[in-house]
């Protein structure tokens, strides 16, 4: 259900929450917290912290990409985390664990289709990425609805009976809480696994709460993290606040989402948060997510719409709750993965890349300072306007200011609340310097159409 254009694998080559789960979200991420207004004004969320929700898929592990190549591409981009998989060897680890060490950016495995002693070997090569410190999470199986699970000799089908995903999933689970060192890392779920289910396993939670009348025990926790493939291409064109729309935990009838998954699931309708409260508070992730360049006539976007896209995308998947937002995928391939990639076959950036390189540059940023307020507001704010407001480690704002329009623009006005000294404007579509400089300014004018411009405030 993930994506109209093929039915292609992850990576493939063509308030009942985690009863004591060991992570939970940011509270910077939540989506209660995040852009959360008060008399001090808005509190700001860290620009490190939306820097680490920048995550990308490749295919190391298959070895259709070249490690050294895509550590170039990852850095490049500014990517924090990569979800890479079907792959658990020594010398898989390794090249991994190189990546990490040339770019900085951290890992979760998955498999299509695994078996029982995946299990051990998914957690094992886990392990030694954490060792060396390249570890995010871990992740339970892709998208069984497409490729079968099995567990205890038995083999899930997809229109049938999914009890082998969800005993899979729940040994997942146990496994790594019992290890002294992945213990502290969370297990994202499965993808696709709670709309797609053809019975009643209760794979749309993360711990099946008591009475909820599923086959599977009450109490049985799956994961720590919702996991959805919520690609957007599932319209045929880019519409107002595409991206905005494409990130509710609410039903919206084009959007695999947190609804379709954890809320009412899409297949069976099995209910799961019903309470829209829930769902907003859900602890979630995005996996998988895309639109492919190419021929409009096809479904496919230009580069440079991919590109101005994306901004958004990983804009409002962050400001809406999601704390790691994976786009699929890091390079062109073949088949049904033409066009996916910020980088083309030869790992030449596209306009995604180039954009993302430039948004990641303006906000590049290091330590833990305590994010502080800003009383800023927009005069009658456009319902396709958005912001997310950023602090750095030295002290300095960063509001995010991005518009979802299909065509055309809007004028707006930001009034910051009180007089600063100096007052910078970019526009990463067009670079890394600053596009509008003003001193000693209390308001600034922008006009935008469909990519963020950042507001530099000190």
């Amino acid at each position: 259900m993930a994506n109209p254009l093929s039915r292609r694998a992850l990576l493939g080559s063509a308030t009942a929450l985690a009863a004591g789960a060991v992570v939970a979200a940011s509270p910077e991420v939540a989506s209660a917290k995040v852009g959360r207004r008060t008399e001090a004004g808005t509190r700001a969320v860290r620009a490190a912290t939306f820097l680490e929700s920048l995550g990308v898929c490749a295919h190391v592990g298959q070895g259709v990409d070249d490690a050294d190549r895509s550590a170039a591409a990852v850095r490049y981009a500014g990517f924090r985390s990569v979800r890479d998989s079907d792959n658990a060897s020594a010398a898989y680890v390794d090249q991994l664990i190189s990546i990490y060490q040339q770019s900085g950016a951290r890992f979760v495995l998955v498999r299509s289709g695994p078996d029982e002693p995946w299990i051990d070997a998914q957690l094992n090569a886990s392990r030694g990425l954490a060792n060396a410190g390249a570890l995010l999470a871990l992740e339970g199986p892709n998208e069984p609805n497409n490729w079968a699970v099995t567990f205890g000799g038995r083999q899930s089908v997809w229109d049938q009976d999914f009890t082998p995903v969800a005993q899979w999933q729940a040994e997942f689970y146990r496994r790594a809480k019992a290890d002294p060192v992945l213990r502290t890392y969370p297990v994202f779920h499965s993808s696709e696994a709670g709309g797609s289910e053809p019975n009643n396993v209760g794979l749309q939670f993360l711990t099946i709460p008591a009475g909820a009348g599923t086959l599977m025990p009450d109490g049985t926790a799956y994961a720590d993290y919702a996991n959805v493939h919520n690609y957007i291409c599932r319209k045929p064109s880019i519409i107002d606040n595409m991206a905005w729309v494409n990130a509710s935990p609410d039903f919206v009838d084009w959007i695999d989402g947190i609804y379709q998954e954890y809320g009412v699931t899409w297949r069976a309708h099995f209910p799961g948060y019903t309470e829209a409260a829930d769902r907003a508070a859900l602890p979630r992730v995005t996996t998988e997510n895309g639109w492919p360049t190419g021929d409009p006539a096809t479904g496919k976007v230009t580069e440079e719409q991919q590109g101005r896209l994306y901004l958004n995308m990983y804009l409002s998947q962050f400001a809406r709750g999601f704390e790691h937002t994976f786009l699929y995928m890091l390079r062109d391939a073949a088949g049904g993965d033409a066009g996916f990639g910020f980088f083309d076959v030869d790992y030449n950036p596209k306009r995604s890349a180039l954009y993302l390189h430039n948004l990641s540059t303006i906000l590049a940023d290091s330590g833990d300072r305590p994010a502080g307020n800003l009383a800023y507001s927009i005069a009658d704010q456009p319902e396709t306007v958005h912001d997310l407001l950023m602090q750095k480690a030295n002290g300095r704002f960063y509001l995010a200011v991005w518009n979802e329009r299909a065509s055309g623009s809007d004028d707006v006005l930001v009034e910051l609340g009180a007089t600063y000294r100096n007052v910078r404007v970019f526009d990463p579509t067009v670079g890394t310097s600053p596009v509008q400089t003003l001193r000693n300014a209390s308001a600034v004018s922008l006009t935008l159409s469909d990519h963020p411009e950042i507001i530099e405030i000190f």
